[in-house]
């Protein structure tokens, strides 16, 4: 028996829960250090970081524990760490620390992960609005001329603005109110910054949406059932962008995430 499209999001709803709350999930970042090209202390941690042309450079001891990803024994000297951004990236780890390079605009930095994080310990789940099939709607989706994506310059949750790459717009009608929104692209499909009506007041500041890859004509789904909290609403120290010029809906889109709740 197929599942419905109610238990289809349920089951969605209960893997976000799921996947933010693990032992380095989104809940657990306590900390993204910018790296110089100068050899550093990174704060609570051992060693010496810095960035290079290739990626994260450690220079460490044995006796202080740290231990790449793959690797049989502590870093003795000095180790490349191929940021996220690359097919091979590393990550490492102290104790129960989990330290993850990450490259953003071409700056190098490091993320700590701890399981202990507060924030992790006092996660109570995801408070959502009860699923509703009119929230789920066509969608048209046309790319820039060209085909070519742009950069649009937002603000990010960090205080720092950065470009946000889009490919086009996509054009919906929901309660009766048709409107826009401009979206990224990938092989996985479409996705957006979005904020409406209910933004920092019934919910989060601002929400993220995803769509599925459009067919030749353009035509996909948008289903604002499946709206969710960015990273920065788990953690403090993720960076994302805000919503760009336009996709701050005039009315409530009482769909979707709302809030992380806490015990």
């Amino acid at each position: 028996m197929t599942a419905t499209a109610a238990e289809e999001w349920k089951h969605w709803s209960d893997s976000r829960a799921a996947a933010v709350s693990t032992l380095h999930g989104q809940l657990a970042l306590v900390g993204t250090h910018w790296l110089e090209p100068e050899p550093a202390g990174v704060p609570g941690l051992p060693g010496l970081w810095w960035a290079d042309a290739e990626g994260v450079r450690l220079r460490a001891a044995a006796a202080e524990g740290i231990t790449v990803a793959g690797a049989t024994a502590p870093v003795d000297g000095e180790v490349l760490l191929r940021p996220d951004t690359d097919p091979a990236a590393d990550t490492a780890s102290l104790g129960e620390l989990r330290l993850v390079p990450i490259e953003r605009e071409g700056e190098l930095a490091l993320r700590v992960f701890d399981p202990a994080a507060p924030r992790r310990e006092s996660f109570a789940g995801i408070s959502a609005y009860p699923y509703s099939p009119e929230w789920a709607v066509p969608a048209v989706f046309t790319p820039f001329e060209g085909g070519v994506d742009q950069a649009v310059v937002v603000p990010n949750a960090d205080g720092k603005e950065r470009p946000l790459i889009v490919a086009g717009q996509i054009a919906f009608t929901v309660a009766g109110e048709h409107r826009t929104l401009t979206v990224s692209g990938s092989a996985a499909g479409l996705s957006g910054v979005i904020a409406d009506a209910t933004s920092g007041r019934d919910t989060y500041r601002f929400r993220f949406i995803t769509l599925p890859v459009p067919d030749a004509d353009g035509h996909t789904v948008l289903d604002l059932n499946r709206a969710y909290l960015p990273p920065c609403a788990f953690a403090d120290h993720f960076i994302c962008p805000f919503p760009p010029p336009g996709n701050r809906l005039d009315f409530a889109v009482e769909a979707g995430e709302k809030q992380v709740l806490t015990r």
